[in-house]
C-alpha cells in the first residue's frame, strides 16, 4: 500500500538518495535538514510503499500561497502513478489549511512533469529565463487555484 506522510529528520538520507538520482543539481542533506528544522514556512511529505520511501515533495507556505519547491519519485518507481498520491497530499494540505493558490517552476524540457502538473490544472503563466544555473535552461512558471 502506498501512502504519504510528513517527512521526518530520519528520512533525510533516503530523500537525499532520491534527490541525487532525480536532479542534475541536487539539494544537499544540509538543505533538507534546514528545511525541516529551521524553515517555519516549509512542509515536506514522503511517499511510502511497503515501509520504503519512494518519493518526496516539499513546499513553502507564503501568505495564502503554496510554492512547491521539489517533487521526486525514485526512478525505479516512476510510471506507476505514485506521483498522484504525492500531488494529492500536497493539494489536500493546501485545501485543508486554507491556501488558495499553488505555484512552481519546472524545466521547460521536463515534459513528463509538465504533463503531471497540467493534469492537476496547473497552467503555465510565464518563464524565468536561464533559471537553472547548471544548464542555463529556462523555467516554466506554473500556477493553480485551490478550490
Amino acid at each position: 500500500m502506498v501512502f504519504s506522510r510528513k517527512m521526518l529528520v530520519e528520512d533525510i538520507d533516503r530523500v537525499f538518495e532520491i534527490e541525487t538520482n532525480a536532479f542534475k543539481t541536487p539539494w544537499s542533506k544540509e538543505s533538507f535538514h534546514q528545511e525541516l528544522i529551521e524553515n517555519t514556512l516549509a512542509e515536506y511529505f514522503v511517499l511510502v510503499l511497503d515501509d520504503y520511501i519512494i518519493g518526496y515533495g516539499g513546499m513553502w507556505l507564503i501568505m495564502d500561497e503554496i510554492h512547491i519547491t521539489n517533487i521526486a519519485i525514485d526512478s525505479s518507481y516512476r510510471g506507476h502513478g505514485y506521483s498522484k498520491v504525492l500531488m494529492d497530499a500536497l493539494i489536500d494540505f493546501g485545501r485543508t489549511n486554507g491556501y488558495h493558490h499553488m505555484t512552481l517552476e519546472v524545466r521547460v524540457s521536463n515534459h513528463v512533469a509538465i504533463a503531471l502538473y497540467e493534469r492537476y490544472a496547473f497552467v503555465g503563466v510565464g518563464k524565468r529565463p536561464k533559471y537553472y544555473i547548471d544548464t542555463g535552461e529556462d523555467a516554466l512558471v506554473m500556477w493553480k487555484e485551490i478550490k
